[in-house]
């Protein structure tokens, strides 16, 4: 009979892991709280075989609502499937950039790479040409510094404004190679992503760094290629262009002995005969990309310490977020002290796709107010920095062995064991309360500052019966009573015979 029902107790789990499967999937936010409420371990089911958690299928969809709330029910965001994938190498392939920026915020590691190919959440998104998606991968590598774009293309590291500016860190992350030492460079060439191509290299992309021999990807192009050598194959001239202007040299021969215009002929891409060719005279210049956004990293510090997502609208506001009109104003641009809340300034960062500013150096984005150019936001001196927020999972242990603090504001009513003299339950420390099989006792309220941990503040269980008797046997009861109580079995057993005697009326 046992066995019976810990298969029925499986069988349940995992049908209502494959509801939030779903829910995850098909976008329904209703249906994922409801079963995260009910049990908040269904947040780290995963499917047989693949391993795709329900974090994985609501980021590979673009169900950014769905992202926020497994996350805050307390899920790994880390966590693999069978080919080494995270949820954020998926939403970067797709090219869900709000999902990203959830991940991000939430501090999701962008140097997972997956168990196949070796390719990161940047490869991911450089091979489908998703920029947004790069630039918030990179956010917290790329500084709000004025002085970045002369910085990054002249490599000076005696330059005393790069003081704060981890060169070699953005270098490394940039250039990573993957599987056969194709880098995110190679791969947004060879698909002839311009705007992809543009935005690497202004954040340091290297334009000599070839592949390697070794390796299970399959190479026709041949070993010992350069970015350039794939941008041939993959025939944009505007991409060729690109690398050019940056350095790419016409006469690199790779494995093969090929030069990129050997290659640009070996694949039929006979446009690229004048731009490959030696005799051509100038290169194209560019502008700085367009996609290149130096507030970010700025707004992302501030939006970690001090939260972003408060949908709380203030009506009586004097001075609301002249964007939304909606939230009060957390934080201003350094400029021309405009003040914004902390989700516009995101939004702002996150859509920016403007490459020069009248008024401001490049990478800047323009305010909406004076269309002065931001490279900064400070966070206002009323904006506070928040605690963390408690995981769903932490209401769930039982009675005193929690020790996550939680607000004197909230009263949990205590599960008491029966006072018939049956043996008490025992409780899972992952299990809901609702789902206990004993009884509540109605008159007590278990104060929160009575849980071991907690700050020295009063510690006595608030009854809510009128009989004065009764009231100061249950103020009698200190914490020294749990502390000698050094098991959490002796502490349910001392909690139980103390509700029994209070019944019963014996103190």
């Amino acid at each position: 009979m046992r066995f019976l029902r810990l298969v029925g107790k499986s069988f349940g789990c995992s049908a209502s892991g494959e509801r939030l499967v779903s829910a995850a999937r098909d976008g329904d936010l209703q249906e994922a709280k409801a079963l995260l409420d009910y049990n908040p371990r269904l947040a780290r089911y995963s499917t047989f075989g693949v391993r795709n958690s329900p974090l994985h299928y609501s980021a590979a969809h673009g169900h950014n609502e769905i992202v926020a709330l497994l996350l805050e029910s307390g899920v790994d965001i880390n966590l693999r499937n069978y080919r080494g994938q995270t949820a954020l190498m998926q939403a970067s392939q797709c090219g869900h950039w709000e999902v990203v920026q959830t991940l991000i915020l939430y501090k999701a590691s962008i140097h997972r790479a997956d168990y196949l190919n070796e390719a990161t959440a940047l490869h991911l998104a450089a091979l489908n040409g998703h920029s947004r998606c790069i630039r918030l991968l990179l956010a917290d590598y790329v500084p709000s510094n004025p002085n970045f774009c002369s910085i990054s293309s002249k490599r000076s590291k005696n330059d005393k404004s790069v003081l704060d500016f981890d060169e070699r860190a953005l270098y490394g992350v940039i250039n990573r190679p993957a599987d056969g030492g194709v880098t995110a460079l190679h791969m947004s060439a060879l698909n002839g992503h311009v705007e992809t191509v543009h935005l690497l290299l202004d954040l340091g992309a290297s334009v000599t760094n070839v592949t390697l021999e070794d390796g299970t990807t399959v190479d026709l192009i041949g070993s010992g290629s350069t970015p350039l050598h794939y941008a041939a194959c993959g025939g944009n001239v505007q991409c060729c262009q690109l690398l050019i202007s940056r350095g790419a040299s016409l006469t690199t021969e790779n494995a093969n002995g090929w030069t990129p215009l050997m290659v640009a002929r070996s694949w039929h891409k006979d446009w690229l005969e004048d731009t490959l060719s030696q005799r051509q005279e100038g290169q194209a210049k560019f502008s700085p990309s367009p996609y290149l956004c130096l507030p970010l990293m700025s707004i992302v510090e501030i939006a970690r310490e001090c939260g972003w997502r408060s949908n709380d609208s203030l009506p009586t506001c004097s001075d609301p977020c002249v964007v939304c009109l909606e939230r009060k104003c957390t934080v201003a641009a350094d400029d021309c002290f405009h003040e914004f809340c902390t989700h516009c300034a995101l939004y702002l960062c996150s859509t920016n796709t403007t490459s020069t500013v009248a008024h401001g150096p490049p990478g800047s984005i323009p305010c909406p107010l004076c269309r002065h150019g931001i490279v900064s936001f400070t966070r206002l001196e009323s904006t506070k920095p928040i605690l963390k927020e408690i995981a769903r999972t932490s209401l769930s242990l039982p009675f005193c062995a929690c020790v996550a603090e939680i607000p004197e504001s909230i009263s949990v009513e205590t599960p008491f064991c029966k006072p018939d003299g049956a043996p008490c339950v025992p409780l899972s420390p992952f299990g809901s309360f609702r789902s206990l099989s004993c009884r509540r006792f109605h008159s007590l309220k278990l104060n929160p500052s009575l849980c071991m941990g907690s700050p020295d503040v009063s510690h006595s269980l608030v009854s809510r019966a009128t009989d004065c008797s009764l009231q100061n046997q249950l103020l009698r009861c200190s914490r020294s009573s749990f502390r000698r109580s050094t098991s959490q079995n002796e502490r349910r057993r001392w909690l139980c015979s103390f509700s029994r005697s209070v019944e019963t009326g014996r103190g």
